[in-house]
């Protein structure tokens, strides 16, 4: 370990630079972070007093600005994101999404037709899915249960939160058509397909 790292984890560090250090992390993460995560950003070794410490960050965010909120997802991640009804002003000024258009497929894919096999994901989606399935995994959206020789993955309660969607698979079908029905003309490729065959 190095000298700035034996300096990082033993100079005391009071709680509102804790709080500034969490703050920044979300901020640029673009995705929901764990315990860990935020401790590791806060320069700390406990998980529960980053928890406690974005908790408390959280409270006095979300009372004092009208348009970014923390929330905590169901996996016990935490997440800096805008409060739904900025998402379609911000669309209009956004340069860079939170997730990429190709890997949003592939999420969107997966939630259409969970649970589904990474073998048959590759097959509808090519040999970039296993890559986008390492980013999912990552960013929490989706998990994954051995099956033989493949995975079978499903979305996570995490992925239903931070979109707005049911953690029913059937439910959530509805309403990721809906959303397609009503994007008319803009619908993408993937969601037409899904549209026309919601049973392949």
């Amino acid at each position: 370990m190095t000298s700035k790292s034996r300096e990082r984890f033993t100079t005391p560090l009071d709680e509102s630079e804790i709080k500034a250090r969490i703050e920044a992390a979300l901020y640029a993460a673009g995705r929901p972070l764990s315990p860990k995560e935020l401790a590791s950003a806060a320069g700390i070794t406990s998980k529960r007093r980053a928890v406690r410490a974005v908790r408390d960050l959280a409270r006095i965010l979300n009372s004092s600005l009208r348009a970014i909120e923390i929330v905590e997802l169901a996996d016990r991640k935490f997440a800096m994101q805008l409060k739904k009804q900025y998402n379609i002003i911000a669309k209009r000024f956004s340069t860079k999404p939170l997730i990429p258009p190709s890997v949003l497929k592939t999420l969107s894919y997966i939630a259409y037709f969970q649970p589904i096999s990474s073998l048959s994901l590759a097959e509808k989606r090519g040999k970039q899915a296993y890559k986008h399935l390492k980013i999912l995994d990552e960013i929490g959206f989706i998990s994954g249960e051995p099956s033989g020789r493949t995975k079978v993955y499903k979305t996570t309660p995490a992925f239903s939160e931070y979109f707005g969607l049911s953690d029913d698979p059937e439910i959530m079908r509805k309403q990721l058509l809906k959303q397609s029905l009503g994007r008319g003309a803009k619908a993408t490729k993937e969601e037409s397909f899904l549209l026309k065959n919601p049973k392949t």
